[in-house]
């Protein structure tokens, strides 16, 4: 039994067996070491793939570059849009305490790398040799290298006492092997601190992550042009409106910045109503787009509806014709007199008589003139029509005048109807074809495939004529059903409408007038009384007014 133990303990002690056991440590020292770099790898890409801010992703990429190969300091190029230089993004130093680019304070300041030379390709720098021929480049000593010049990195060592050595190029190229960038890393460490070069799982590990980088980057770049594109849109339909109608595209504008403003003092809120109300940035998003697309509608209505300036106005003014009219009329009544006078004068020659008729007649045209003056008046729409006025317009469209025998009406019917308009400039009719426009915002914007966390735009969009009362449009729904984005943008709707400086069928209000009108439409039950108290209240209404009305309205 001794003997065997004794066996046991020479045969573990035998060089095989310790040559055995280093192979075995190295090996599973390497397994373990591999498992975690892919393992890094594929955080590394879950972390990349789900940050949306570029200067962090970039900020990730470089430092888990260093992290892999231990190096000292590294920088990341990326080509600029016309594809002819690399442009500094981060760069790292930890010998020299120095973080530039990326997530820090400190920008990078440093002149872009060229990629051509008198329309030459610059093969003398490291990097721009990279870009321009998608090959990584591993240099154990700058100082020893060959074929590319150093005279850069060489003044920044003196400049700042460091000894740049090792150094690792690599491209970042996309899933389609267009290069987007490059990867620069400088003095690999050995676990002692020295610098030694870059080995080759190292140069593996770096195109890799330069690779995978890339393909994010590229994905972030694609997702950014599809965002700026959907913005694009969103404001090309507000300047086709504005094309179609200026008042109302300069309404979208104002209505839009209002509503965010709101949200947004919303989201300051720590007491009083809106204390535990909190809009995320992805609602807020939603509530902006909205916001910028809640007339879309008003495309399919008429121009001369939208912009309606006067209550006779189509696609011209009909008070021009209500004009020439009465120059016919007017010539009328003169010629009546003038035949009853010619008559008189071959009968009986009497000044009274003759007095008589042209005093009579004069009578009448002054009567015409001043009807002329309130139609005229009444065509403008800017006050509400009393019964008083009403009942003269009906007189006068009862009135007949006589050409060649033939009698006609002073005004036609549809003349009479639309002077006949109580308050504002449009028709019954027209104002439904208005109105119509938040039933084709709705039907518009429900079109379109809107991702999930804008999916409430079409709703809340289209919602802002609705009323806490249920007598708003297109879907009378009430209080309950009518979210707070929906209510925060009828009060920035109403609000730009009554005091919009620029709109054509009525005078705007004084800033006293329009916060009034605001007051009555709570107590009515039209408008969220918490929101106006909030916007009235609070520095908003001040900020929008400098900014947006006339100092003539200004009168707080």
């Amino acid at each position: 039994m001794q003997s065997l133990q004794n066996n046991q303990q020479y045969s573990e002690n035998t060089p095989i067996h310790k040559l055995i056991e280093r192979i075995v440590g190295e090996l599973k020292a390497f397994t373990e070491d591999q498992a975690q770099n892919i393992s890094d790898l594929v955080e590394i890409g879950k972390a990349m793939s789900s940050e949306h801010d570029l200067s962090v992703v970039l900020e990730l990429i470089l430092r888990q570059a260093r992290r892999f190969t231990k190096a000292d300091g590294g920088t990341l190029y990326l080509l600029t849009e016309d594809r002819k230089e690399l442009a500094f993004y981060v760069m790292h130093n930890d010998t020299l305490n120095s973080y530039m680019g990326g997530t820090s304070d400190q920008k990078v300041s440093l002149a872009n790398i060229p990629l051509y030379i008198d329309d030459q390709p610059n093969q003398s720098h490291v990097s721009a040799f990279v870009a321009l021929n998608n090959k990584a480049v591993n240099i154990a000593d700058v100082y020893e290298a060959e074929g590319f010049n150093f005279e850069g990195a060489m003044k920044f060592d003196t400049q700042m006492k460091y000894r740049s050595q090792s150094m690792l190029v690599v491209p970042m190229c996309d899933h389609e092997d267009q290069m987007i960038g490059v990867l620069q890393l400088v003095n690999a460490k050995d676990p002692a601190g020295q610098s030694i070069p870059f080995s080759i799982d190292a140069i593996d590990l770096t195109e890799a992550l330069a690779s995978q980088a890339a393909v994010m980057l590229t994905q972030q770049n694609l997702i950014k042009n599809l965002k700026d594109l959907f913005e694009s849109f969103i404001k090309a339909i507000a300047t086709a409106i504005e094309e179609k109608s200026k008042y109302t595209g300069g309404h979208i504008q104002r209505v839009a910045e209002l509503t965010i403003m709101i949200a947004e003092k919303i989201n300051l809120m720590t007491e009083g109503h809106f204390a535990e109300t909190c809009f995320s940035p992805d609602e807020m998003e939603e509530l902006r787009i909205a916001a910028w697309l809640h007339d879309t509608g008003k495309i399919t209505t008429a121009e001369h509806i939208v912009d309606k300036a006067r209550k006779l106005e189509v696609v011209f003014d009909k008070m021009e014709l209500i004009r020439t009219r009465w120059q016919t009329i007017y010539l009328s009544f003169q010629m009546q007199a003038q035949q009853l006078k010619s008559q008189l004068s071959s009968q009986d020659n009497d000044p009274t008589q003759l007095k008589k008729i042209e005093d009579q007649c004069q009578t009448e045209l002054a009567q015409i003139a001043d009807d002329l003056t309130f139609l005229e008046r009444t065509n403008m729409g800017g006050e509400f029509m009393s019964d008083e006025a009403l009942e003269r317009l009906n007189l006068i469209a009862q009135k007949t005048y006589e050409i060649e025998g033939n009698k006609h009406r002073y005004l036609t019917d549809d003349e009479v109807e639309n002077l006949s308009i109580r308050k504002g400039t449009l028709t019954g009719e027209e104002r439904t074809l208005v109105e119509n426009h938040a039933s084709m915002t709705m039907k518009i914007l429900e079109s379109l495939p809107w991702p999930d966390k804008l999916a409430n735009v079409p709703k809340i969009a289209s919602s802002h004529h609705e009323k806490l009362n249920g007598s708003g449009y297109p879907l009378h729904i009430k209080e309950e059903q009518i979210n707070l984005q929906s209510r925060i943008m009828a009060v920035s709707d109403i609000f730009e409408a009554l005091s919009a400086p620029d709109r054509p069928y009525k005078r705007p209000m004084s800033l006293s007038q329009a916060i009034k009108v605001l007051g009555l439409m709570v107590k009515d039950n039209h408008l969220d009384k918490d929101i106006v108290e909030l916007l009235i209240n609070s520095e908003l209404v001040g900020k929008y007014a400098n900014q947006y009305l006339k100092q003539d309205q200004l009168d707080m």
